[in-house]
């Protein structure tokens, strides 16, 4: 094995210093709506991109009829997607919503994806039914699946399990009854 002479030494720390600076967390760039909601006074976190190049922006709950109204007054009038998801047993549940900006001729309209990040123990959110009438059945569904309650809502019922399903099925800590017990289908 040939040995390194200093020269070769000194060479390999920069690489070694460039590489733990890699490691660090990468601080995400506000986007352009970000950026605007902050400038309006509200506390946007943004969230970076995700592979289609949308931009995520994280809220508080307490914020999130605001921040849609703002989005709404600045032309971003369409909620494509409401959802939901399960960060992970332990961790928060998620509220997310998708919303484009239309305008006439647009062949590839603006885009952004607000999230809210609620605890699991008392996870509630307001809802958006009164500014947009897409959320109706979808914030239906992510209630039946995780459980997030949005106040407000004018028929938040279970829309895929029974009314008497005991836990949400889409949580990561759901734990499967051993027995499903048959009902009267008649």
């Amino acid at each position: 094995m040939a040995e390194s002479s200093p020269e070769s030494k000194q060479d390999e720390q920069p690489v070694a210093e460039e590489q733990s600076e890699e490691q660090a967390a990468p601080i995400v760039e506000a986007g352009p709506v970000a950026k605007a909601l902050s400038q309006a006074g509200f506390a946007a976190e943004p969230l970076g991109v995700d592979h289609l190049g949308v931009e995520m922006i994280k809220i508080e709950a307490d914020q999130l009829v605001a921040v849609a109204t703002a989005l709404d007054s600045d032309g971003y009038n369409y909620l494509q997607c409401q959802g939901g998801y399960d960060a992970g047993p332990g961790q928060d549940l998620v509220s997310m919503y998708h919303i484009l900006k239309f305008a006439d001729e647009a062949d590839r309209p603006p885009e952004v994806r607000i999230k809210v990040f609620l605890p699991r123990e008392d996870p509630r959110v307001p809802s958006l039914y009164w500014l947009w009438k897409a959320s109706d059945w979808q914030e239906r569904e992510t209630y039946d699946m995780y459980g997030i309650v949005y106040e407000g809502h004018p028929n938040l019922t279970r829309i895929l399990m029974p009314e008497d399903w005991v836990g949400w099925p889409l949580r990561k800590d759901y734990i499967s009854p051993d027995f499903y017990e048959l009902q009267d289908a008649y």
